[in-house]
């Protein structure tokens, strides 16, 4: 068998065979080795324990480095010269964790994800936790994790779909494969019913933005709609400022400096400090905020927090499809048999996040560059402007937002606009 000096290089430059593997030992330490196949370079060891001759694969070449493939197979070999077969300890790694996957139950998984993985890694670990605690918890939460099936998830997709909330239907397909996969990558699990599945329903693309009617129509019908005057604020503060729903409610009072309000890196989604222009409306819908900490603060008087990034999302909802009750409160019923319901706001189904968008799209059809819109929304650059484009658009953005605010004036109380499109003054400056 070939003797090489095994070395990151030395690897790299084995060739692959054209059939079958080739064995390739190390020169210095006796039984550790390289297998070169067709498609793979693996590293191994190789000695006798109690008279037998054993093999144990360490990892390929595409997953380790040769020191480091080096430094366990010197380890490995120590062990085997105690009578210690490497592959009986595998085996028995195997063992010990199929025997802990058959005790976690669903419930049991589901904190140890958002322990461990969610509140280290994701911003928004809190709508896991609350998807989890709401839709997989009731239904798969005192069942053995392991005993889970893949036909399990489809069904459960299938229900979610079902019952008129698709979008959600992917939402946790994405939140408990993530979670599941998890579950394999710290051995507490052996495998995961998520592989081959699919999403049930499509995923559309967010594009819904707001006709000047609708616009008018919902600033008016809010203040009949079924919400807490901080909820009402918040909505019609995404539409004036453009900024994200959760930035919106998370507001505080430390933020503000006059005209401008600045979103530290924690809160904002890119992890980038953040400026935004406060318009005459705006400072007139955050209000007064003598004494206050959070402009919009939670209705619990015991806590010390905004309302609910998820309270924006969850008004809408309930005011776009309010049930009909009689008046002993009692459910009323369309013909056929459905709950009957009323539509609040009086427009078409919307998110909160969809005002964000409508006013990015009304600022960029009065002729602002995109530069300055992505400015606006806090979209990081990318490339090579990222690097070296570190111009921060204030001015921009205070004219830009300026001229949104007198559009949007005059479209909820029916002037006529005295915004001049950029591209128009352009015109009228040649």
């Amino acid at each position: 068998m070939p003797i090489i000096h095994i070395t990151k290089t030395a690897v790299e430059r084995l060739p692959l065979p054209e059939k079958g593997q080739v064995d390739y030992f190390d020169d210095t330490m006796k039984g550790f080795g390289v297998r070169v196949s067709r498609t793979v370079k693996t590293f191994f060891i190789m000695r006798r324990v109690n008279g037998k001759l054993v093999r144990a694969k360490i990892d390929t070449a595409d997953k380790i480095t040769a020191e480091k493939a080096r430094k366990q197979a010197e380890g490995m070999l120590s062990d085997m010269g105690k009578g210690n077969d490497p592959n009986d300890v595998k085996r028995e790694k195997i063992r010990l964790a199929e025997d802990k996957a058959k005790e976690i139950t669903v419930a049991d998984l589901c904190a140890e994800y958002i322990e461990r993985h969610a509140k280290k890694f994701k911003r928004s670990w809190e709508a896991d936790e609350r998807l989890l605690n709401i839709e997989i918890i009731p239904t798969w939460g005192k069942r053995k994790a392991a005993g889970i099936t893949k036909r399990d998830v489809t069904l459960l997709l299938e229900s979610i779909i079902d019952r008129g909330t698709p979008a959600m239907s992917n939402q946790v397909l994405k939140i408990t494969r993530k979670m599941f996969n998890f579950a394999v990558e710290r051995d507490i699990l052996p495998h995961t019913p998520f592989t081959g599945v699919k999403a049930l329903a499509p995923n559309n693309s967010r594009e819904r933005t707001l006709t000047e009617a609708e616009i008018k129509t919902l600033w008016e019908s809010i203040g009949n709609a079924a919400m807490s005057d901080e909820i009402r604020r918040a909505l019609k503060l995404v539409l004036v400022t453009a900024q994200r729903p959760g930035e919106v409610t998370g507001m505080h009072l430390r933020e503000l400096d006059g005209h401008w309000w600045t979103i530290p890196a924690e809160r904002a989604k890119n992890g980038q400090e953040h400026r935004v222009y406060l318009t005459d409306m705006a400072l007139e819908l955050i209000g007064d905020t003598t004494g206050k900490g959070f402009t919009f603060p939670t209705p619990h008087q015991a806590k010390e927090h905004p309302i609910d990034a998820h309270a924006m999302p969850v008004a809408v909802r309930r005011n776009l499809e309010r049930p009909l009750t009689d008046k002993k409160g009692k459910p009323l019923f369309g013909k056929d048999g459905k709950p009957a319901t009323e539509n609040r706001l009086e427009v078409d189904k919307f998110t909160p996040h969809d005002l964000r968008r409508t006013a990015a799209t009304f600022i960029g059809s009065m002729g602002f560059m995109d530069e300055i819109i992505d400015a606006i929304l806090n979209h990081a650059k990318k490339g090579v402007i990222a690097t070296y484009n570190r111009h921060k658009y204030d001015k921009e953005k205070q004219q830009a937002l300026e001229a949104w605010e007198r559009k949007l004036t005059s479209i909820i109380t029916g002037t006529e606009s005295n915004v001049i499109p950029m591209r128009r003054k352009a015109a009228m400056a040649e």
